[in-house]
């Protein structure tokens, strides 16, 4: 008993990067898409949700590891390790996906403003410019206070906590008469192979789930704990984690982001598909219709409180998720290029490269605009989520890159003379081998091959012609 204590105690201050990870999984530009999916098949493309969230946490673990043995983020570890040319690639498509998830980000949380205080689009748009930096100016995980790290850990909780509490409640207004029905939609459907739009449908549902910039983000927001690990341990940080530093992190990581994905992003993503499933299921205006209409529909069928709710989950998932998108965007500019500009300056202008685009259609096109600029961003990252995803496949295969070695081998009289990184400098040392195993590795790359192989055909039936939702 007492050692489950102990086990959960340390548990407890792992607690906030999966949380925050998560919330790159349940951001408004998933909306659309399941309420497409409830309103046309009910329940059956639950499971597409819940297959979409396994590949999230596969991925994303591959993050944890990446970032926990080699101490750098996946923006960092392309800079120091692959060529200048494919660098600068991956860096113009990452920064797309940064532009492209923000977009859906400003779009959430403007109309939720329009809906909730009868804010006009325009601005909107404009103050998710102002809020989103001034939450920012206070956090810097490069710093080494855990308590600025957990002080802004527990502020996304807050939001994610508010966004999981309106859907329960969203759930609560809605009747489920058959539940065997419900939990049958998690189970493998003919469905979804016999009926090409059902397939769409599950291809959408995939590229609007697994998100690119989450991938950066995860691989560094494991971080700053293990600094805090080595700083007590050693006095200081070394140019990478310590053995210790990550054989105390690394599972613990792992399970909180688990924990994290499921509880959360697929709690949140299975209930917008839940309602639509049983209250607009064969209402063909529910087929295509976006945010507002979505609002509007809710309002109709369920209850003027439903569609309350609705704006307010839109409000501060697209708040969290917005300034989750912001410092990912920190840190694939400062990892691939080395910026050195101050945190607000880098923040500033990963926000504006998005919001201008936003402002310019919103001015030009309306609300039929803004629509259709969220899903072309689905789009997008649809297509380069296999781009990115692939050198984090690499570098975790790589031994060389994932081998530490055991300061515990090192003579003490060594470590009296160790240089001023760590004492993982020594070459005597003996070392310890973090690299994918033959099933995690052939696991990673099937799933790549899959995500890769399935939104090329989302993407060219889209191109076709095909009625695609994104």
């Amino acid at each position: 008993m007492a050692r489950l204590i102990d086990i959960l105690r340390k548990f407890v201050k792992f607690i906030g990067p999966g949380i925050m990870v998560s919330v790159a999984y349940m951001d408004p530009g998933n909306y659309s898409t399941s309420v497409s999916g409830g309103a046309q098949y009910k329940y059956t493309l639950l499971f597409s949700i819940f297959i979409s969230n396994i590949f999230a946490v596969l991925l994303q673990c591959l993050c944890v590891k990446l970032g926990t043995v080699t101490g750098y983020d996946l923006a960092e570890n392309c800079r120091r390790n692959l060529p200048k040319r494919i660098n600068i690639i991956l860096y113009i498509f990452a920064e797309i996906a940064i532009i492209a998830t923000d977009l859906a980000e400003v779009v959430g949380t403007a109309i939720a403003l329009k809906i909730l205080f009868n804010i006009p689009l325009i601005w909107g748009v404009v103050l998710t410019v102002l809020d989103v930096l001034l939450i920012l100016m206070f956090y810097n995980p490069e710093g080494h206070s855990m308590k600025k790290v957990r002080a802004f850990e527990l502020f996304v909780s807050i939001l994610v906590a508010c966004t999981v509490i309106c859907f329960f409640l969203e759930l609560l207004e809605i009747s489920i008469p058959d539940k065997v029905e419900l939990l049958k939609g998690f189970l493998p459907s003919k469905i979804i192979f016999k009926e090409q739009q059902a397939l769409y449908i599950s291809l959408g549902i995939l590229g609007a789930t697994v998100m690119p910039h989450s991938l950066y983000l995860g691989s560094s927001v494991v971080k700053p704990r293990l600094n805090e690990y080595d700083l007590q341990t050693y006095g200081k940080i070394g140019s990478r984690p310590s053995l210790g530093a990550i054989k105390y992190s690394l599972h613990y990581s792992y399970a909180e982001l688990i924990i994290s994905l499921f509880l959360i992003a697929t709690f949140v993503n299975s209930a917008i598909l839940i309602v639509a499933g049983a209250t607009l299921f064969g209402q063909p205006e529910a087929e295509d219709a976006d945010l507002l209409s979505i609002y509007n529909l809710l309002v109709r069928y369920v209850s003027p409180a439903a569609g309350l709710i609705f704006a307010l989950a839109m409000l501060f998932s697209g708040q969290s998720a917005g300034v989750i998108c912001t410092v990912a965007g920190q840190i694939v500019s400062e990892g691939f290029l080395e910026w050195s500009l101050p945190p607000w300056a880098t923040r500033l202008c990963t926000r504006m490269i998005a919001i201008i685009p936003c402002l310019f259609v919103t001015i030009t096109l309306g609300e039929r605009g803004i629509s259709d600029i969220l899903n072309l961003s689905q789009v997008v990252l649809s297509l380069i989520l296999p781009i990115v995803s692939a050198p984090l496949i690499y570098f975790t295969t790589n031994k060389k890159l994932m081998t530490v070695e055991d300061e515990r081998s090192i003579p003490e009289s060594h470590n009296e003379e160790s240089t001023e990184n760590t004492p993982l400098n020594n070459t005597n040392a003996s070392k310890v081998d973090f690299s994918n195993g033959s099933l995690l590795t052939y696991s990673s790359v099937l799933v790549w091959a899959l995500i890769g192989s399935l939104n090329t055909y989302l993407i060219v039936s889209f191109l076709l012609g095909a009625d695609v939702h994104f």
